[in-house]
């Protein structure tokens, strides 16, 4: 059976954070492979900074068709929004019943993890991965020495999207941070400007 691990997010853009943390998960646990599950518009949130699903899948595709373990899903734009990752599971479970799927998460989305809608029936079936990030609010107690959560010593991060659109937007050269047909892609675009 193929250990899938799901990685979602805006990617608005992907940057070699995601890339090397998934990378390191892909090559370093029991992972097959990393889809990256692009998460789209919240039809509630019109955010002016987020570009178009499309273009951000397009743009997580570009970063990843070198990498044949890592994959650009698009597994959520035909689910109903507002949507949640328990029902995003049941869902690519019941499609893709050959494979096993895990979730990657951020030390800090494993903090307010316990918020999650129907937190627990994720924990039941499915492994979660988490890797580092600097915070300093604590783990909620129950997940502490959990047998579904492995914690994996991923690179430590710390490149945000955020800071890269800002940064784009000022002129600033941020090109390193970005897979370069990434960069190649938002500079022709002229994306974030």
């Amino acid at each position: 059976m193929k250990h899938v691990g799901l990685y979602f997010g805006t990617f608005n853009p992907i940057h070699v954070g995601h890339l090397a943390i998934a990378n390191h998960l892909a090559e370093f646990s029991e992972l097959d492979e990393v889809w990256f599950v692009v998460t789209p518009r919240s039809p509630f949130k019109q955010k002016t900074s987020l570009l178009d699903d499309r273009q951000r899948l397009d743009m997580v595709f570009q970063a990843t068709k070198d990498y044949p373990k890592l994959k650009a899903s698009d597994i959520e734009f035909s689910l109903k929004q507002p949507n949640y990752t328990v029902d995003t599971l049941a869902y690519i479970q019941e499609k893709y019943p050959e494979y096993q799927f895990a979730l990657i998460m951020g030390e800090d989305n494993l903090k307010s993890f316990h918020k999650w809608k129907n937190y627990e029936v994720i924990i039941e079936n499915h492994q979660l991965f988490v890797y580092p990030r600097i915070s300093n609010s604590k783990v909620d107690l129950q997940f502490n020495d959990h047998p579904k959560i492995t914690h994996v010593a991923a690179p430590i991060m710390e490149i945000s999207s955020t800071f890269i659109r800002k940064s784009i937007k000022e002129g600033k050269n941020i090109r390193p941070l970005l897979p370069e047909n990434v960069w190649q892609y938002v500079d022709e675009m002229n994306f974030y400007r």
